[in-house]
C-alpha cells in the first residue's frame, strides 16, 4: 500500500515537473530572442536636467565577426572557460555538480561553473550581484540564448561583449589596448593571455599583476594541449615566447560616472519590467538624480586620498528627504574594474551599526546621561561560550560613563552590555526599521556591526535620521520618456513616518558627539582627526574592522557614507590607511555643503534641551569644567545636579568681578581704561 502511494507521489511530481518544464519552454518560445545588439542611443540626464551621457555602445567596443578572430581565442576561450561548450544546451551539469562538491569540500563559495552561454546572459542582460533571483532570471535568458541562436553567434557575441580591464570590451579593443594589433593576427601565446583575464580583469591583467596572468597563461595553454586543441610543438612555443604589452590609449576618456549609470539601467530595467540591454540601446531618455557637481567633489576626494594605493572605496551621497542619490562611486576606476563596491558588495559595518542599537535602547528606556561600566567582561552565552568583547587598543574607563560617551568614543564593551539587556532580536528588528534587508544573525557581536551589509543599505538607514524618522527608498531615476516621447515612469516620492521622532532626534543630536571634544573620556572621540575641519554641525559615525574602514554622517539636507578596504579582505595595517574614509568623508561634505547657509537639527515636540555635565552624567553647574547640551524626552531628564566639582572654587562672571572692586579703581577703569 505504501509502495503504491510513494509511486503515485513521484508519478504526480514527475508530471508536475514535466508540465512546468512544457511551459517554460513554451513562454521562452513566445517570447523569442532575446536582443545581441541594438544601435539606438539611450540619454542620461542630471538632477537638473542637464545632458550627462549617451550609449550606443559599450565603451571601446569594436564588435567584429567570428570570422575575423585568431581561432586561437576561440579555442583558448572554450578550454579555460567551457570545454563541453558544442556538446550542452546552456548548462553543463556534470561541472555544476563538481563545482558543488567543492565548494562543500573546501567550505568556500569561489568555485563556479558557468558556461559561456551563461556569461553572455549576465553580460548582456543582468547585473552581477550574487543573489538567487539573478541567478534564475540568468538561466532563464541561458535558455533563451540557446534555443534561438547557434554556437557560432552565441561565441562570437561572448567575445565580442566580456570585459578584458583597461576599459576594453569585447576581443578587438583588448586586441588594440595590450598588443596594438587586430584579434584576427593575434599569436597562440598573447590569445591564451587575454582568455585568462576576464575571470578577474584587474587581477589577471599583465599590466596589474604580470605574474599572476603569466601563470594563468600558462594554466590555458596546458588546458589546451591537453584537450587536444594544439599541438605539443605549439604548445612549447607559446610557452616560451615573451609578450611585449602596449597599452594603447584608449578613445574614450577615463569616466567613474559608470557606476551610477549602471545602477540607472538596473533601476530602468525594473521599473519597465525589460531587459537592461534593450534600456541601454533602447532610445530612451533617462532623467537621473545625479548632481554632476557633488559627483564631482566626491570623485575629487576619492582621488586626492587613494590615488597611490591597492585599497577600494565604495561611496554614495543622497538627499534624505526624498531618498534621490546624488553621487555614487562604485570604485576607484571602473574601467579597472566595474564592480559596484556601493551597491552590490556586502562588507562588516562595524561601529557605524551601533546607532540602530542606540535607537532600540532609547525607545526601551536608555537617556543620554544611561550609564554602564567599561571595562573588560566576559559574557556568558547561552549556548555556554564565552564571549569577550574588546575595546579599540584595550583601552577602558574602568567605571560608568554615559551612552553619550559610549557612543562618541565607540565603547564596545557598552554596545554589547546594551544588545544583551535588549535581547539580540531587538536590535535585528530595530535594523529592519531602518530597511537594513541584508542576513542579521541575533547574536551578541551583531552589536558591534559583525553582519555583511553594503554601503547603499547603511545610508539609506541614516537617512531617516536626518529626515525625522521618515522612510525614504534611494533611487537613482525621476523620470523616463521612450523613443516615442511618451513619458513612461514619474517617480512619486512617498513618505512614511516609520522611526518615532523623538528618540530619533535624540540619537541624532548624539551622533554630533563623535565630533565634541567635551566627550573627550579615557579615549578622545572618534571623530578627532578630522574635527577640525568641519565647519558645521554633523551627526555620524565610524567604524573600523580588521579589514574594513567606515564612515557615515549627515546634515539635514545631505547624508554621505563612505567605505574602504581591500576587495580580498586583507587586513587594513597602516593607520593612514584606517583614515581614508572619514577624510574622504569630511572633505566631500565640506565641499559638497560650500556656499549653503548653516542648517541646525530641529527637536520635534516632546523633547527638553538640558546642559550636562559629561563625566557624571548629571546637570550642569557653574562649578563643572565640562558642559554640553543634551536631549531628553520630557519627563526623563536627569533631577539631579553634578556636586562632584563643588569643592572648586567657581568662576566669577564678569558683573561679580566689577562689584569686588574699590570706589575709586572703577573711576580709573571708566576714564583710563581701554
Amino acid at each position: 500500500m505504501r509502495r503504491k502511494t510513494l509511486a503515485k507521489i513521484v508519478a504526480f511530481l514527475g508530471s508536475m515537473a514535466f508540465l512546468c518544464g512544457i511551459g517554460i519552454f513554451l513562454g521562452i518560445f513566445l517570447l523569442g530572442p532575446p536582443p545581441l545588439a541594438n544601435d539606438q542611443a539611450t540619454a542620461f540626464y542630471s538632477h537638473d536636467g542637464e545632458f550627462i551621457g549617451e550609449v550606443k555602445e559599450r565603451e571601446n567596443h569594436h564588435f567584429i565577426p567570428l570570422e575575423d578572430i585568431s581561432p586561437y581565442v576561440k579555442e583558448a576561450a572554450i578550454a579555460i572557460e567551457d570545454k563541453q561548450f558544442y556538446d550542452h544546451h546552456g548548462f553543463d551539469f556534470k561541472r555544476i555538480i563538481g563545482a558543488v562538491w567543492k565548494n562543500i569540500t573546501s567550505g568556500t563559495l569561489k568555485e563556479g561553473a558557468s558556461t559561456i552561454t551563461q556569461q553572455l546572459a549576465r553580460n548582456l542582460y543582468l547585473s552581477h550581484e550574487k543573489t538567487w533571483e539573478r541567478k534564475w532570471k540568468e538561466a532563464f535568458y541561458t535558455l533563451r540564448l540557446e534555443m534561438f541562436y547557434s554556437k557560432e553567434e552565441i561565441l562570437e557575441s561572448y567575445l565580442n561583449t566580456i570585459y578584458f580591464g583597461h576599459g576594453a570590451y569585447g576581443i578587438e579593443a583588448a586586441s588594440s589596448y595590450f598588443f596594438d594589433k587586430s584579434a584576427r593576427d593575434l599569436t597562440l601565446a598573447e590569445a591564451a593571455m587575454l582568455a585568462g583575464i576576464p575571470k578577474g580583469p584587474s587581477y589577471y591583467s599583465p599590466v596589474h599583476n604580470e605574474e599572476k596572468a603569466y601563470a594563468r597563461q600558462q594554466l590555458i595553454l596546458k588546458q589546451m594541449f591537453d584537450q587536444g586543441r594544439i599541438t605539443e610543438a605549439e604548445w612549447e612555443k607559446a610557452s616560451r615566447e615573451h609578450l611585449t604589452f602596449v597599452q594603447k590609449e584608449l578613445e574614450n576618456p577615463d569616466s567613474d560616472k559608470g557606476y551610477f549609470f549602471d545602477e540607472v539601467l538596473k533601476e530602468a530595467a525594473e521599473i519597465l519590467g525589460a531587459e537592461r540591454e534593450q534600456i541601454r540601446f533602447g532610445g530612451y531618455e533617462i532623467y537621473t538624480t545625479m548632481d554632476l557637481e557633488m559627483q564631482a567633489k566626491l570623485e575629487d576626494a576619492v582621488k586626492g586620498k587613494m590615488a597611490d594605493t591597492e585599497m577600494e572605496v565604495g561611496a554614495i551621497a543622497m538627499e534624505p528627504e526624498t531618498g534621490a542619490i546624488r553621487a555614487m562611486m562604485g570604485g576607484k576606476n571602473y574601467r579597472a574594474s566595474p564592480f559596484n563596491r556601493a551597491t552590490a558588495a556586502k562588507r562588516m559595518p562595524g561601529s557605524t551599526f551601533k546607532p540602530f542599537l542606540y535607537y532600540a535602547a532609547l525607545e526601551h528606556g536608555y537617556t543620554a546621561t544611561t550609564k554602564l561600566t567599561s571595562k573588560p567582561t566576559a559574557f556568558q552565552l547561552e549556548d555556554g561560550k564565552v564571549y569577550e568583547p574588546s575595546n579599540f587598543n584595550d583601552y577602558y574607563a574602568n567605571e560608568p560613563i554615559t551612552l553619550a560617551q559610549a557612543l562618541a568614543l565607540s565603547d564596545n564593551v557598552y554596545a554589547v552590555k546594551t544588545n544583551m539587556f535588549l535581547g539580540a532580536e531587538r536590535l535585528v528588528e530595530a535594523a529592519r526599521e531602518f530597511g537594513i534587508e541584508s542576513d542579521l544573525p541575533a547574536v551578541p557581536s551583531l552589536a558591534l556591526g559583525t553582519a555583511s551589509v553594503s554601503v547603499e543599505e547603511m545610508v539609506n538607514g541614516y537617512a531617516m535620521l536626518a529626515n525625522g524618522g521618515y522612510g525614504v527608498e534611494g533611487h537613482t531615476i525621476t523620470k523616463i520618456i521612450s523613443p516615442s516621447g511618451k513619458v513612461v515612469f514619474e517617480r512619486e516620492v512617498e513618505k512614511e513616518r516609520t522611526l518615532d521622532p523623538v528618540p530619533a532626534f535624540i540619537l541624532t543630536d548624539l551622533m554630533t558627539g563623535m565630533f565634541d571634544r567635551q566627550l573627550n573620556g579615557y579615549a578622545p572621540v572618534t571623530g578627532t582627526t578630522i574635527a577640525d575641519q568641519l565647519t558645521r554641525v554633523y551627526a555620524g559615525k565610524s567604524g573600523t574592522t580588521n579589514s574594513d574602514s567606515w564612515m557615515i554622517g549627515f546634515s539635514p539636507s545631505l547624508v554621505a557614507g563612505v567605505w574602504t578596504g581591500y576587495d580580498d579582505n586583507r587586513p587594513i595595517t597602516r593607520i593612514e590607511e584606517h583614515r581614508f574614509a572619514k577624510e574622504i568623508w569630511a572633505d566631500f561634505m565640506e565641499e559638497a555643503h560650500e556656499e549653503q547657509p548653516l542648517e541646525p537639527f530641529h527637536a520635534p515636540k516632546g523633547v527638553t534641551a538640558i546642559p550636562i555635565d559629561p563625566v557624571s552624567g548629571q546637570r550642569a553647574t557653574p562649578y563643572c569644567d565640562k558642559s554640553r547640551v543634551m536631549y531628553f524626552e520630557k519627563g526623563t531628564e536627569p533631577k539631579q545636579h553634578c556636586m562632584e566639582h563643588m569643592q572648586e572654587k567657581p568662576r566669577k562672571n564678569q558683573k561679580e568681578k566689577e562689584e569686588e572692586k574699590g570706589l575709586v579703581q572703577r573711576w580709573f577703569d571708566f576714564f583710563f581704561g581701554g
